[in-house]
């Protein structure tokens, strides 16, 4: 029996689930969905967020196979995770993201667009990260788990935990997946936020393969077990069930901001897509485990609980479904007109004010592509 049909995949003991694959609610003793005032309207828009999110993943994967985007990094699958973390942000929490929050993004306001631009390769992620207190995507794995350690340190500093104001109280968090839980970065910003008790949630989409390799390969034990090791809280939740992703982030996010220290969600999950747009998923895992995940597929089970409970109609969906296809017009649109940019422009993009030492370096390497231009008039000739 494979990993993915474990026991605990299906809701046990140590996994929190409030909406069932069949779109049914349950309920778990320790976690509450509050949906606020208008429970049903903060679902739908959870469907609304999970649908744009997943046409911003099929538009962008479609314009980097027509040669638009140099990468691309899907998300297929995650939605849930993504934006039951994101609606439980405050404002004035912080995010460091790594390579694939799309939906986290979206939450926080930043235009896809910008993301497109990454990924294109016409900037290097130029959004204002204080602007949507979203940081830039990081690519080196794992590392910005460091990043929120120290910035979540700082926030402490400030006085920003513990007041008891919802408007002051900030939080900070952390995603990153189960490949990067084995790198040392990750561990290493566990130890030193238990050990300064630091506001920071630790995200982990488990969305068990580290590319090409099982998560039963990289651990003994679930993810999330492994922040009893270093002396904070761990929780693992079905990450295809959005109500449920929203109410244990609310909940790690409160205690964070109260003081009580770091936490640790386990959002076990799927990645029905390739990890990137160059990997190619059908050389390391089975059809059948796909076909499996996709009958838990995250926004196909918030359609049909809003369905069967008359709390969503034909309309409401159609209209979800033409917001998505505008939304994926714009992106074509958009990142096909995007300004190209020259190769030296990224001399200009490293510091505030360009040092002495780049601008030579910047120099020499005009001079060089200058040659080719020189051959290529010189050919032309000919």
């Amino acid at each position: 029996m494979t990993e993915y049909l474990a026991p605990s995949a299906e809701g046990g003991p140590e996994f929190v689930q409030l909406l069932t694959p069949e779109g049914d609610r349950v309920s778990n003793p320790d976690y509450h969905f509050d949906g606020g005032p208008d429970e049903a309207a903060t679902i739908r828009g959870f469907y609304r967020d999970m649908v744009l999110t997943r046409r911003i993943d099929i538009e962008a994967t479609a314009l980097q196979r027509h040669g638009e985007l140099g990468i691309w990094t899907q998300l297929l699958g995650q939605e849930a995770a993504q934006i039951g973390a994101g609606r439980a942000l405050r404002p004035q929490d912080y995010v460091f993201p790594t390579y694939r929050e799309h939906g986290v993004a979206l939450c926080r306001g930043l235009d896809p667009l910008r993301i497109l631009g990454l990924f294109r390769g016409v900037d290097q992620g130029a959004w204002d990260p204080h602007e949507h207190n979203f940081g830039n995507y990081t690519i080196v794995i794992g590392a910005q788990t460091l990043h929120a350690t120290g910035y979540a340190m700082g926030v402490q500093r400030d006085g920003l935990v513990g007041t008891g104001d919802p408007d002051r109280d900030t939080a900070v968090m952390a995603f990153f997946g189960d490949g990067a839980s084995s790198q040392g970065d990750v561990n290493e910003s566990f130890i030193f936020a238990a050990s300064y008790n630091a506001p920071v949630v630790f995200f982990c989409q488990n969305n068990q393969w580290a590319i090409s390799e099982p998560t039963e390969r990289q651990s003994r034990i679930p993810l999330y077990q492994r922040a009893r090791g270093f002396g904070f809280p761990g929780v693992r939740v079905d990450g295809n069930d959005v109500l449920a992703m929203h109410a244990v982030t609310q909940a790690a996010l409160e205690w964070a901001r109260e003081g009580n220290g770091p936490m640790l969600i386990e959002a076990y999950t799927y990645r029905m897509g390739a990890h990137t747009t160059t990997d190619d998923p059908t050389r390391y895992r089975m059809s059948e485990e796909v076909e499996y995940w996709k009958l838990r597929d995250p926004i196909a089970r918030v359609k049909v609980y809003l369905t069967r409970n008359g709390l969503a109609d034909q309309d409401f969906f159609d209209a979800v479904e033409a917001e998505a296809d505008e939304a994926g017009a714009r992106l074509r649109e958009g990142c096909r007109s995007m300004p190209e940019q020259h190769v030296l422009d990224i001399f200009d993009q490293v510091y505030v004010e360009q040092t002495a030492e780049l601008a030579e370096q910047r120099d020499e390497f005009a001079a060089y592509l200058a040659t080719f231009e020189v051959g290529h008039r010189e050919g032309a000739h000919r």
